[in-house]
């Protein structure tokens, strides 16, 4: 009698363990949203700021701003290619305390997308990816591509737009309990490159590859009689994530 006493003590001990830890991603996700919504609350506003305490949910929060490496290239499938950036963006991983059933691959935010239009989700990209020792969250965010076209002295001039958030200028961190952190929009950058192409171009595919994924999207040119004219701005968002001291 006593051993199955202690056999059944055994078991519900371990489901009570196995609900906390559960319980403790579950508080580590809700953790990574609040960092999310702190994070978009300063994009593309230079000079605002935001602090936050992450909570003690059993893993390790790392802030890594040489990871994630991002390349732009754009081509009308013919004569003309040029590549746009090509630079690391950073990126934020909570790694996760240990529990037995966890849905690697699954987005909390975003999908799978390394680049989207302006009609597209957003840029947040937030997923449980597979890791050592265990699983992380694993914020980013991805390009956004636009264009319009404009016409003046018979002209027409197509304006291009790529927005990068960029996280590379953060601290590099790796800590784990309570976490007290300062976000901010440091600054707005901007970089206008023109081209005159000396025929007609219908579209344009703009290409991504970010953290080894690739992807494309594709943009209308309006052309003149004979020629293309391409204004592409590069406009960074550049958010500085560090460890926050009163």
């Amino acid at each position: 009698m006593l051993g199955i006493i202690s056999v059944t003590y055994y078991f519900a001990v371990e489901r009570v363990n196995a609900g906390s830890q559960l319980l403790k991603v579950s508080m580590a996700t809700e953790n990574m949203y609040s960092f999310e919504n702190a994070v978009y609350s300063v994009l593309w506003q230079p000079g605002s700021s935001r602090t936050l305490e992450l909570g003690d949910y059993g893993g390790t929060l790392n802030v890594e701003p040489l990871s994630n490496p991002l390349f732009i290239n754009m081509t009308d499938g013919n004569n003309f290619s040029s590549a746009i950036f090509n630079e690391t963006v950073g990126e934020v991983a909570y790694q996760l305390p240990y529990a037995e059933s966890i849905d690697t691959g699954l987005f909390l935010q975003g999908d799978s997308r390394p680049i989207v239009d302006q009609s597209g989700p957003e840029m947040t990209q937030m997923s449980i990816q597979s890791a050592i020792p265990n699983p992380e969250i694993v914020l980013c965010y991805r390009p956004i591509a636009s264009v319009t076209s404009e016409t003046e002295s018979n002209v027409t001039t197509n304006n291009l737009g790529i927005f990068v958030v960029n996280l590379n200028s953060s601290q590099e961190i790796a800590v784990s309990g309570e976490i007290p952190l300062a976000i901010s929009c440091t600054t707005i950058q901007n970089t206008v490159t023109t081209y005159n192409i000396p025929y007609n171009v219908t579209s344009l595919t703009i290409t991504a590859i970010l953290s080894g994924t690739a992807g494309q999207v594709s943009v209308p040119i309006v052309s003149d009689a004979n020629s293309t004219t391409i204004s592409v701005t590069l406009t960074l968002c550049n958010v500085q994530i560090n460890r926050w001291i009163e």
